[in-house]
């Protein structure tokens, strides 16, 4: 075990990780033990991505959000179904077929016929699902592509039918004329929250035209558009009811002009700038006549056009009428009403009877989005390319008043990336309004991450929810299931595939418009031949049906939908807010008067590092595929989740970030990991076998091994309470602190202890197993905890500490893909329950006690850096001083803890000041709180302030202890004063600094004598040694013998100064000089370093035996060929050179060792 590598290829061990997964099928298993065992169903809706394109980030983000909590539940008890679905139908398939045809208009699929058409969008929804599976399985996401759902499958269709026949039976479908976003590019009306997916700044043309009264041609009203196209179908004008309205002159050209009074400054832009004085107005204009908006209503006026003057319902147009819709914070405050192309537009004109409902409404423009024949000047041109020629037409005519251009945020199609327009057209609505409070009931019966998504964002979109238009001009989708005649007189909706048959007369098995146009209905009313609609549905409308769809609901299971629905999770990005969250909750509530979820994560938009939207074209961002390549699946997901993208915030995705986590999360967990192993396989090849005991964890009383104890039961307890809450942006910032923990402090704190290295031989060693039993402990239930967010390196550490539990013998023959479950024997660590926290373990004055402990040791740090003392340099003493602070603190750190604290800062001696010496070390001083007391004492804040910050440290004591401060009148609450301390003892060998909320100090003694001086030596040399060690690949076990050469005696000095730190630190052994080195001694390696301004050559060799200086060469000779632990035990070695027999005794002819040859000549007085 110990030949792990010093540093893990993350990202070629999670390959093998899945590759093991696969072979062992071990997603299906732990779905197999959950309902073997009867776990309670956790029910779980993945959102269906389209497959037309590769994922992104995006995809990866909600993924990883997805497959942590379902992890979790499964781990905590859960069975959990995760089955990938597929969006196939609707504009994003159609778009793609559209560009490979290069079919530009509906007619051209009339003529290709819609059966090939739709052969080719079906050629392609599966595209990508390879590429999909690939990168979601390599991104260690359990969810079943073998049992996937498709939208386009007859099963899902069916029940798509049956949802639509529930809202049509409940009167909740209607058809009629709507202005809705439109999409030329596609030839087809688009849903709101699809137009509020892709808005792009751009410059659109701004004027400003006239339109004469017919009962006074000499003044002219004057509106303002930035949609020049749409004045060809301008039926009315709209002003607001109750504002102020003039007639001026235009002194520049003499034209009598009505607008609002408010808006003169759109006439005359120089009236809104800063140096804009009111007397120059008369040079401008005057006024001749004032009204309000009401008074004009009824007037009539001269078209700019006349294309719709002459029709049968064109008495009612060119009107003024009037709305409270009519701002004035843009414009004349006359807005220009054409029905065709404004959702307020078409609202007013019914409402004034300009139009009529169940009429048609002028428009002259096709599905392309281009003018008809009829507008001769632009015949055959798309709106968007004929402001221009309609503009000079206008001009010509003298009907351009002004003109501008105007930068300002348009929507553009999703898909198309062309602009959209606003266009009434026929469309099939589910009545939402009817419903509306319902929907907003049931929200409040949800809980969402974060919470202020669903108080404000979500909330103010279901209040003013409007009726939702679900049918498309399309072809590839499922069909509307209503049959009629030809005038809708008469209509038969459709909920089944059975139900089709029986009024038919014929079975159809797919579901797609080729197949169901084709099948007429006689009715058994009139006997009239009913054909089936055109539109299919919006692809919106398939995906929230995905609750009942996917399960073929209410034709197959059942019992089991009706038991898990609502369903326990979903997530999603913020763009699903006005999408699949909405339209789910629409159905939901329509049919069942319920939401369809109960708890929900949303998650942020990934940006690129600059900010910017992630692009291909641009190239600006890293592809997800070599990131994993580089760095690793879990390293991605936990950068990704510790982010605040997971709160509904934007994460500007930075590589380094997730290079950060390898380094500063995985490789310290894995080598402290390593060092375990490491360390068990030395305790075990000394012959103490392994085997976890929780009696010996339970029992040890080692300060640190109860608090490394007590942080993991709390990180459990914590866990679990926070991901029951769906708040995975508290929980992963936890995780790593907690390995952080681990690593930096209870690894390193007694790395030595872990070693065998502290005390006696037994003593060490029985320290040494109670050490690695907690670390056991603490590694097992971590690596379980953090299953379900870092699936790889978990499943990788819990294959080998699965190997020291007695049941991993049972794992055999398939008994660890069996249940019961439990550490050891099951084959997976993701088959196992996530550990309870142990209340009893909660020892919360230790973990005080060790967070002083860091404080104490960072703020010890910091100081010796201010004064460049190395911290191989030990330091006299290092004072403490708390403001506030418990006794069990005191006790922890002055009493077990100390020796680390004497260990981590090299200082001889840690004391804690107490509180009646404090003065004579510190300053308490106090400041008001002015966020509290400011409010409350108003003009007194200054004088208070002045006298608290007055007070004398004695004077402060008093008042914290008595908790209250009373000033003349005022009493102020202790509370409601911040309290800090500042280090005010004299002399300049104290070097001092405290945490930044004031309430502990931290001096550190930097008098520098000889005995300071020769201890920092002595600690080079030691990490001189250390370093040779680590560079000849030496193992904790391996014994070697150290010399040094220097000229002079400096160092000798050192080391016999230093003895016993040398002795304690190579078990009885020391540094010699080089000359008391065998002269066969073999070097390992050797290096000149510089230790205190000398140059010493420091060497580490192979044990030897060494021999009495007059002893006979060739007997020398012999010695050097034998190997120390060859050597007999009886202390006597025989051997014959020359014929003649030599008998050789230990401590006088030869010795085990230099040092042990040393210490019996005395040749150095110091060892002795």
């Amino acid at each position: 075990m110990a030949t792990l590598p010093p540093k893990l290829d993350f990202s070629k061990m999670e390959e093998s990780i899945c590759k093991k997964w696969e072979e062992e099928e071990a997603f299906k298993n732990q779905d197999k033990l959950s309902i073997e065992r009867g776990d309670e169903e956790f029910t779980f809706y993945d959102g269906p991505p389209f497959a037309t394109g590769l994922p992104h980030y995006g995809h990866i983000l909600a993924g990883t959000i997805k497959d942590t909590v379902t992890r979790y539940a499964a781990m905590n008890g859960k069975t959990v179904s995760r089955r990938a679905g597929w969006d196939c139908h609707g504009l994003p398939v159609e778009y793609e077929i559209d560009k490979k045809l290069e079919i530009t208009h509906r007619d051209q699929v009339l003529e290709m016929g819609i059966e090939k058409y739709n052969a080719e969008c079906r050629s392609i929804v599966t595209r990508y699902t390879k590429e999909w599976e690939r990168t979601v399985t390599r991104m260690g996401r359990w969810i079943d592509f073998k049992n996937d759902y498709k939208t386009l499958d007859p099963s899902f269709m069916e029940s798509v039918w049956w949802v639509f026949k529930q809202l049509y039976e409940k009167n909740l479908v209607y058809q009629g004329f709507k202005v809705m976003p439109y999409s030329t590019g596609c030839t087809t009306p688009i849903s709101n929250f699809e137009a509020g997916l892709n808005y792009k700044d751009v410059d659109d043309p701004a004027i400003v035209v006239n339109f004469p009264l017919i009962d006074d041609e000499a003044v002219a009203l004057l509106a303002w558009t930035t949609t020049p196209w749409t004045l060809p179908s301008n039926l009315a004008l709209c002003v607001h009811p109750e504002f102020e309205y003039v007639k001026i002159l235009d002194k520049k050209t003499e034209k009598l002009y009505i607008l609002a009074k408010s808006r003169l400054s759109q006439l005359y832009p120089a009236m809104s700038k800063k140096k804009w004085k009111p007397e120059k107005a008369k040079e401008l204009y005057e006024v001749q006549e004032t009204f309000i908006g009401k008074d004009l209503v009824g007037k009539r006026y001269r078209p700019i056009f006349d294309y719709f003057a002459n029709t049968a319902d064109s008495k009612e147009y060119f009107r003024v009428v009037s709305d409270k819709y009519v701002t004035d914070d843009a414009g004349t405050g006359v807005v220009h009403q054409a029905p065709a192309f404004g959702e307020d537009d078409y609202r007013v004109c019914l409402a004034h009877g300009i139009i009529t409902k169940g009429k048609d409404i002028p428009c002259p423009i096709d599905d392309n989005g281009w003018f008809t024949d009829l507008i001769e000047p632009v015949k055959g041109v798309h709106v968007k390319k004929a402001d221009d020629t309609l503009i000079k037409l206008m001009d010509d005519n003298g009907r351009l008043v002004s003109k501008d251009k105007l930068k300002h945020s348009y929507p553009f199609c999703w898909r198309s990336d062309t602009p959209l327009i606003y266009k009434a057209v026929p469309s099939w609505f589910i009545r939402v309004e009817d419903f509306r409070d319902k929907i907003v009931e049931n929200n409040k019966k949800t809980y969402w991450v974060p919470n202020n998504v669903k108080e404000v964002r979500f909330h103010n979109w279901l209040t003013d929810a409007r009726d939702w238009a679900v049918s498309r001009n399309r072809f590839w989708g499922t069909p509307i299931p209503i049959w009629a005649n030809e005038d809708l007189s008469e209509m038969v909706c459709i909920g089944s595939i059975d139900e089709l048959e029986e009024l038919s007369g014929t079975r159809v098995e797919d579901l797609h418009r080729e197949t169901v146009d084709k099948v007429t209905i006689t009715s058994k009313k009139s006997g009239n031949v009913l054909r089936r609609i055109d539109e299919v549905f919006d692809c919106w409308f398939e995906s929230g049906s995905m609750p009942y769809a996917q399960l073929h609901y209410p034709f197959e299971n059942k019992e089991r939908f009706e038991k898990g629905f609502p369903a326990d999770f979903i997530a999603e990005g913020l763009d699903q807010t006005r999408g699949w969250f909405y339209t789910l909750m629409v159905l939901s509530t329509a049919l069942f008067d319920k939401p369809a979820f109960k708890n929900l994560i949303v998650n942020g938009l990934v940006l690129a590092e600059d900010g910017k939207k992630m692009s291909k074209r641009l190239k600006n961002y890293p592809d997800p595929n070599l990131v994993i390549q580089k760095y690793g699946a879990d390293a991605l997901r936990m950068y990704l989740i510790n982010s605040p993208v997971v709160r509904a915030e934007t994460l500007r995705f930075k590589e380094q970030g997730v290079l950060g986590v390898v380094k500063e999360v995985f490789l310290p967990w894995y080598n402290a990991f390593r060092f375990f192993l490491q360390n068990v396989e030395r305790m075990e090849e000394r012959g103490t076998k392994f085997v976890p005991s929780k009696e010996k964890v339970l029992g040890t009383a080692n300060a640190t091994d109860v608090w490394i104890s007590a942080a993991t039961q709390g990180l459990i307890k914590f866990v679990h309470e926070e991901m029951n809450a769906y708040r995975l942006y508290t929980v992963m910032p936890a995780l790593v602190r907690y390995v952080t923990q681990l690593t930096n402090w209870y690894v390193r704190l007694n790395r030595d202890r872990l070693k065998g290295m502290e005390g006696e031989e037994k003593e060490a060693e029985n320290e040494a197993e109670v050490g690695l039993q907690v670390l056991y402990d603490v590694l097992l239930d971590v690596t379980i905890l953090m299953g379900p967010f870092t699936p790889f390196i978990t499943e990788y550490f819990y294959q080998e500490l699965r190997k020291y539990q007695p049941s991993y013998a049972d794992a055999a023959n398939g008994g660890g893909k069996s249940n019961p479950v439990f550490p050891g024997k099951s084959d997976s660590v993701h088959f196992l329950r996530l550990p309870p926290y142990d209340e009893s373990r909660l020892n919360e004055s230790t973990v005080q006690a060790m967070e002083a402990l860091q404080a104490i040791v960072e703020q010890g740090r910091t100081n010796r850096e201010r004064r460049n003392i190395s911290l191989r340099t030990p330091v006299k003493n290092v004072v403490a001083i708390f403001r506030n602070v418990s006794d069990n603190i005191i006790d922890g750190i002055t009493g077990p803890l100390k020796k680390y604290i004497l260990s981590e800062l090299n200082t001889w001696d840690f004391t804690v000041v107490t509180k009646t010496e404090q003065h004579d070390w510190v300053t308490l001083s106090l400041t008001p709180n002015f966020t509290v007391l400011g409010k409350r004492l108003g003009k007194k804040m200054k004088a208070c302030s002045a006298a608290v910050k007055a007070l004398t440290h004695d004077d402060a004591m008093k008042v914290m202890a008595e908790g209250k401060l009373v000033l003349n009148d005022l009493e102020i609450d202790a509370a409601d004063l911040l309290p800090r301390l500042a280090f005010s003892k004299e002399g300049e060998e104290w070097e001092a600094s405290g945490i930044p909320d004031g309430s502990l100090v931290v001096g550190i003694d930097c008098t520098q004598d000889d005995a300071i001086l020769s201890a920092g030596k002595a600690r080079e040399l030691m990490n001189a040694v250390q370093r040779l060690r680590k560079s000849a690949g030496l193992d904790l076990k391996d014994i070697v013998e150290v010399f040094f050469h220097e000229e002079g005696n400096e160092i000798e000095n050192v080391v016999a100064n230093n003895l016993n730190m040398f002795t304690v630190k190579f078990k009885g052994a020391a540094p010699l000089p080089q000359k008391f080195a065998e002269s066969w001694a073999v070097t390992l390696l050797s290096e000149t370093v510089e230790i205190g301004g000398s140059q010493v050559e420091v060497s580490i060799c192979k044990p030897c035996l060494s021999a009495k200086d007059d002893l006979n060469e060739k007997v020398k000779n012999v010695l050097s060929t034998l190997d120390v632990d060859a050597v007999s035990k009886d202390n006597v070695i025989k051997c014959n050179v020359d014929g003649i027999d030599f008998v050789l005794n230990e401590n006088t002819d030869y010795w085990l060792s230099a040092i042990a040859k040393v210490k019996t000549l005395e040749e150095v007085k110091w060892l002795n």
